[in-house]
């Protein structure tokens, strides 16, 4: 029996962007997640890009008040702060004072976002927070169009450290059969570090992770699922170092034939 999941992709705080857009949704959405056997989610607000507005201080500050009515409602969940940052001048600068949110506030990840339509290159940004001594975290890269035209150019960011976190619902056929497709090439190659739920609410885009850590075992193995689901975002969490590169991976049947079709490298 695993731990309990640890969602470090969720846009859980109510009114604050396109997730949750009251407390009611947001309490629903804590709901289902325990259900699910979900234990610790990170906070993830959109920042940066169309919503500059969101300041690290009001995102700490709806974090304790989210934690504070959870406990009141007896949901056992822990929260924690954290941003789900566009990739943009300023960045990097805005995380060394705090404005913008590294995962947990530990100042060790950071999760990033690429603008959906277009890939750019990361190198820069890789090592511009290497200096300040943190991590960057892909954001569904098998949902970014520039990286669905190109995969090809995955394995050489995770070689550069760069870690990657695939969206549940993808590998569900949610967001379409090449996300899908590209989220179990990344898992076969071994360039998967996180899988999240980016949940928004409660209809669509739900905070489901059983289903998705089902998949990652039946592709791979349970212990990979164990570590994409549990451990490794356990780690962020507590502001500990995650095991970086390609991860060896046992190759089960079932993988489609999309490899070779698609020449994804």
């Amino acid at each position: 029996m695993h731990q309990g999941f640890v969602d470090i992709h969720c846009h859980l705080l109510p009114a604050i962007d396109d997730g949750s857009p009251d407390w009611e949704t947001t309490l629903a959405m804590a709901q289902m997640a325990v259900a699910d056997g979900t234990q610790t989610i990170i906070v993830t607000p959109h920042q940066l890009g169309n919503f500059a507005r969101n300041k690290g201080d009001d995102i700490r500050a709806r974090t304790t008040q989210l934690q504070e009515v959870l406990n009141q409602h007896g949901i056992p969940l822990q929260v924690m702060p954290g941003g789900d940052v566009r990739i943009e001048d300023g960045m990097v600068e805005g995380l060394a004072i705090g404005e913008v949110m590294s995962l947990g506030d530990r100042r060790t990840h950071v999760l990033l976002e690429l603008p959906h339509e277009l890939y750019f290159p990361l190198d820069g940004v890789l090592s511009s927070l290497s200096r300040q001594g943190m991590t960057g975290i892909l954001s569904h890269p098998e949902r970014n169009h520039g990286l669905l035209r190109d995969p090809a150019l995955l394995p050489g960011l995770v070689e550069a450290g760069c870690l990657m976190q695939v969206t549940a619902g993808s590998l569900m056929g949610t967001f379409g059969p090449r996300s899908q497709e590209l989220g179990e090439w990344m898992l076969a190659r071994g360039l998967v570090h996180f899988i999240a739920t980016d949940a928004h609410g409660i209809k669509s885009r739900r905070p489901l992770m059983g289903r998705a850590f089902q998949r990652v075992a039946e592709l791979t193995d349970e212990p990979t699922a164990v570590d994409l689901c549990c451990n490794y975002p356990a780690l962020v969490a507590a502001g500990r170092e995650v095991p970086a590169g390609p991860r060896a991976v046992a190759r089960r049947g079932g993988w489609r034939n999309f490899f070779s079709a698609r020449k994804v490298g």
